[in-house]
């Protein structure tokens, strides 16, 4: 008589753990210990009024169901987050896409040549991040290559920037000038890194930490814009402790979600004195006895953070601009 061997179904069983890497469809999810597993969404969770392209972002903090010895997971519920990033979907323009979530220092990498960024677009994202409840600090990189006018360029920007309250710093990701300053202040936090293509965000995360050996692109020589090399969000665990959440290039840096008599609340330096104003409703725009505007001709208020925000406050198409990832 023949054996008749039965097996029995292995249950699955529900755990907990974190996004560091998203895909589109597919999520690599890092377990309390330590196991990484390829996961899917449970479709439920498209439709609990998540009005976004993506309901599970990187950095978030996730349950999932998985058989045990499987790779593989289904994400069934997403934790509760401190804060997150957002944008419009270039695809959707109804929808909104999550950039990454629970972050703790956002750090824009920024360089004065090679190519220039403009004070604008270091304003728009400052002014997201403080939207967003988030600590954020400037990353000027390839200082190596500066001549005088941007090293002065530089001190200006610098002091700027400092003083209305966020931390800037001074590196070349080539030379590894003051990259240790730079890695104490990342140390032991979930840190995003943005920029746009070609200021040496991936060589600066190559610098930090050397064994990620991320690709690094080059800059092309008619209009000094870099050619992107990451196209999509994953974090990256550091030795000093922390992750580093590395994002596609911004080419363009627009504002959603805002309303106009919030723009104000989002410069710390009006914060400083918009509540002096004699009107409750002041919009620092054309109104008498505006204690900001009074701040901006007593140099209180540097002038290119006052254009910065009349350039978003008299933005028609507030709400309607996109964050543009290549």
């Amino acid at each position: 008589m023949s054996k008749i061997i039965k097996f029995q179904k292995q249950r699955s069983i529900i755990v907990e753990g974190l996004v560091i890497k998203s895909t589109g469809n597919w999520y690599q999810v890092k377990l309390d210990d330590g196991q990484q597993l390829h996961c899917t969404i449970k479709g439920r969770l498209r439709l609990r009024g998540i009005k976004t392209t993506n309901p599970v972002a990187v950095g978030d903090r996730v349950k999932l169901d998985r058989v045990p010895g499987q790779p593989e997971g289904i994400i069934t519920d997403i934790l509760p987050r401190h804060n997150h990033i957002i944008r419009k979907s270039t695809k959707l323009s109804k929808l909104s896409h999550i950039i990454a979530a629970n972050i703790d220092l956002a750090l824009l990498v920024v360089t004065i040549r090679q190519p220039r960024i403009t004070a604008g677009f270091i304003d728009r994202f400052l002014v997201t991040a403080e939207a967003y409840h988030i600590d954020a600090a400037l990353v000027f990189n390839k200082i190596d290559i500066y001549q005088p006018e941007d090293l002065e360029k530089l001190r200006q920007w610098a002091a700027i920037y400092r003083d209305a309250g966020y931390p800037t710093f001074d590196v070349s990701a080539l030379t590894g000038q003051n990259i240790d300053e730079l890695k104490a202040a990342i140390a032991g936090k979930i840190n995003l890194f943005s920029g746009v293509s070609g200021v040496g965000k991936s060589a600066l995360i190559n610098c930090i930490e050397p064994g990620l050996e991320l690709a690094t692109g080059r800059i092309s020589s008619y209009n000094e814009k870099g050619r992107h090399t990451t196209t999509y969000s994953e974090m990256h665990p550091l030795t000093i402790g922390g992750y580093i959440i590395d994002t596609p290039g911004i080419r363009e840096f627009g504002l959603v979600e805002f309303q106009k008599h919030e723009i104000a609340e989002r410069f710390p330096e009006m914060r400083r004195y918009m509540h002096d104003c004699h009107f409750n409703n002041c919009t620092h725009t054309h109104e008498p006895e505006c204690a900001v505007k009074q701040a901006v001709e007593e140099g209180k208020i540097p002038l290119s953070r006052y254009d910065s925000y009349l350039r978003i406050y008299n933005d028609d198409y507030l709400d309607k601009e996109l964050w543009e990832w290549e």
